[in-house]
């Protein structure tokens, strides 16, 4: 498996960016929250993603940073969950939504949850309607 977090999967690009929240859809698991959209990326990635923590919630640079770090890191390790899982490319954005400190075993597991919580709505409906355009040609 791969553990990276390369530069060209990181979400940076303001084009789709904006389509994430002006046509993506959101899937939440508490304290996070994971906005996705599918369609191609500008540089062939399967996966884009991007991290946020709310200034409203964190008032100190230092503890956004410290949550955006941790959010990174449990993307990397459980990204399998996402690439083994899905054929088409789709750019994500990954928030974490509350005041709460909770620790990064507590955030781990929930990201854990959220991934397969994304991958059991999602991914069928991808399998589906791959199946029926193979069908059709």
């Amino acid at each position: 498996m791969n553990f990276t977090y390369p530069k060209k999967e990181k979400l940076k690009s303001k084009i789709t960016i904006g389509l994430l929240f002006s046509e993506g859809k959101s899937i939440s698991k508490y304290p996070l929250r994971l906005v996705f959209h599918c369609g191609p990326s500008i540089d062939g990635e399967k996966i884009k993603m991007g991290v946020s923590v709310s200034k409203r919630n964190f008032k100190k640079a230092v503890d956004r940073n410290y949550f955006k770090r941790v959010l990174r890191e449990t993307y990397r390790l459980n990204k399998h969950i996402l690439t083994d899982n899905l054929d088409l490319p789709y750019s994500f954005m990954f928030f974490y939504q509350t005041k709460d400190r909770l620790s990064y075993e507590e955030i781990n597991t929930k990201t854990i949850q959220l991934f397969e919580k994304f991958i059991a709505q999602h991914g069928k409906k991808e399998q589906s309607e791959t199946n029926n355009d193979l069908v059709e040609e």
